[in-house]
């Protein structure tokens, strides 16, 4: 795959490392202090080498600075210069269709060919917000393939007599991609011949079923030739085992706070996880962080490894949500150092 490129037809020698980032507010900071820090972790990651950085829509959260997403997007494409930059992704369900090919028409007529666009069927929130985002609503995630299809349509030429277009938007080539953590979107993406990514990095549940029916169902396309699939890992490289582990703490403290209902700042790391949860909610956040690179960086080459193999992905999104902004860098070089040793399966 050359440096770039939005998706490749063909298997490559190596495995393409993304980034996705929440931009997350850790405690003590602010939203401002989160979009910076995005944009210095997106420019360091074109310089090490990262296809893509994709930032993902969340709503009435006090830790994640994203909710406007089409905005930071637009924040990270106009500060960088060759990495792709999208959506991982856009809750279509909080939006018209119209108005995500106008914004993401508008990201690729200033950033051309850099633009990648994301889908998910959820609401991204609770349902109270999800009313508040859009208060006339009278459809649900089960619109979503309607949804999709209206929204591809306005990326292609207009017709003549066509009554409604996308402008930006109409004759614009940006790559829709679809995005779940069960198999709705995973087989919605084979029928559309779409790319598909999977966020194993909190659901892994249906990682594998997911991944093999989108491959044993796919129908190539004008957009597709091949499947190709992707999926998240947490990573959190360090020097040594016991420093990543510390770093790990700090996402495992965030999914155990949002198991008790109480959403908030990322918190920094412990030294002893065992003197916060209690011993029946271990399993449930290991479970749900399951998919995840911690250590060293020959500890993280062989999760890595193990992923790849397990389930032959085309690409790897990374994410780390770390509370220490310089570590978090750090983690991110040390994973990209490890990206030309992979196997692909």
């Amino acid at each position: 795959m050359r440096r770039g490129a939005a998706i490749s037809d063909t298997k490559t020698a190596m495995i393409p490392f993304s980034v996705l980032d929440l931009s997350p507010i850790v405690q003590g900071a602010t939203p401002a202090d989160a979009l910076r820090n995005t944009l210095d972790l997106a420019r360091h990651a074109e310089r090490l080498g990262y296809l893509r950085y994709w930032l993902a829509e969340h709503h009435n959260m006090s830790g994640i600075a994203s909710a406007a997403t089409s905005v930071v997007i637009g924040y990270v494409a106009g500060g960088t210069r060759t990495i792709r930059v999208g959506a991982g992704g856009v809750m279509l369900p909080n939006h018209s269709p119209l108005v995500i090919a106008e914004q993401f028409g508008t990201l690729e007529s200033l950033y051309p060919g850099r633009i990648d666009l994301g889908l998910g069927r959820a609401p991204g929130t609770d349902q109270i917000t999800a009313r508040a985002l859009r208060r006339d609503q009278v459809e649900t995630a089960d619109d979503f393939p309607r949804d999709v299809i209206e929204l591809q349509a306005y990326f292609r030429d207009a017709e003549a007599g066509q009554p409604v277009r996308a402008v930006p938007g109409q004759g614009l080539d940006v790559p829709i991609w679809l995005l779940g953590s069960s198999l709705f979107s995973a087989q919605l993406a084979a029928h559309l011949g779409l790319p598909f990514a999977f966020a194993s990095h909190f659901a892994p549940d249906y990682l594998l079923t997911a991944i093999q029916m989108y491959r044993a169902q796919f129908r190539p396309s004008a957009t597709l030739k091949r499947p190709y699939a992707m999926a998240g890992i947490n990573v959190f490289a360090a020097d040594t085992d016991a420093e990543g582990a510390r770093l790990f703490t700090s996402l495992q403290q965030h999914f155990l706070n949002i198991r008790r209902g109480r959403r908030g700042q990322l918190p920094p790391p412990v030294d002893d996880m065992n003197e916060i949860w209690a011993p029946h909610e271990k399993p449930g956040v290991e479970q749900a962080l399951s998919c995840s690179a911690v250590g060293s960086p020959e500890t993280v080459r062989q999760a890595l490894q193990a992923f790849v193999a397990r389930t032959g992905v085309d690409e790897l999104m990374l994410t780390g949500q770390i509370h220490d902004h310089a570590a978090r860098l750090r983690s991110f070089e040390l994973a990209a150092q490890l990206r030309d040793s992979l196997q692909p399966a």
